[in-house]
C-alpha cells in the first residue's frame, strides 16, 4: 500500500477526520473508531512506517517518543491506574492497516486477561 492510499496517512494529512487526542510534528494520537475498552486510542508516527517489523534505525527517536507519550495520554484520557499497549505486526500479528500504530487500551477497571495456552 502506498502512502497515498494509506488510511492513516490520509488522517495525518487531514483528508479523513479523526477525534484527535494529541498531535505534534512527528506523531498523532486519535480515538479508535471501534473502541475495545472505555479508553482506546492509537498513536501513530506521521511518517509512513508500514509496521514495527519494517522500522529502521532512523525511526528510533519517533518510536521512543510514541512510547514515552503513552502514559501521559492514557492518564489524560481517564486511564489513571494503568493501560494495555498493543502493536499488531504483520499478517501473523493480525495487523489490518499497513501503517505502524500503537493501540492504548484502558479505563477505570482491569481489562480482560490475555489467554495463554500451554503446548
Amino acid at each position: 500500500m502506498s502512502e497515498q492510499d494509506c488510511i492513516f496517512c490520509k488522517i495525518v494529512r487531514g483528508e479523513i477526520p479523526s477525534r484527535k487526542v494529541y498531535e505534534d510534528d512527528e506523531i498523532l494520537a486519535f480515538h479508535d473508531i471501534n473502541p475495545a475498552a472505555p479508553v482506546h486510542f492509537m498513536i501513530i508516527p506521521k511518517k509512513h512506517i508500514a509496521s514495527l517489523g519494517e522500522a529502521q534505525e532512523e525511526d528510533c527517536d519517533v518510536l521512543g517518543r510514541i512510547m514515552v507519550m503513552t502514559g501521559r495520554l492514557a492518564r489524560e484520557q481517564g486511564s489513571m491506574d494503568g493501560f494495555r499497549t498493543v502493536v499488531n505486526t504483520g499478517r501473523v500479528g493480525r495487523q489490518d492497516l499497513c501503517h505502524l500504530h500503537v493501540h492504548i487500551l484502558g479505563g477505570d477497571k482491569p481489562l480482560p486477561g490475555m489467554i495463554h495456552k500451554s503446548k
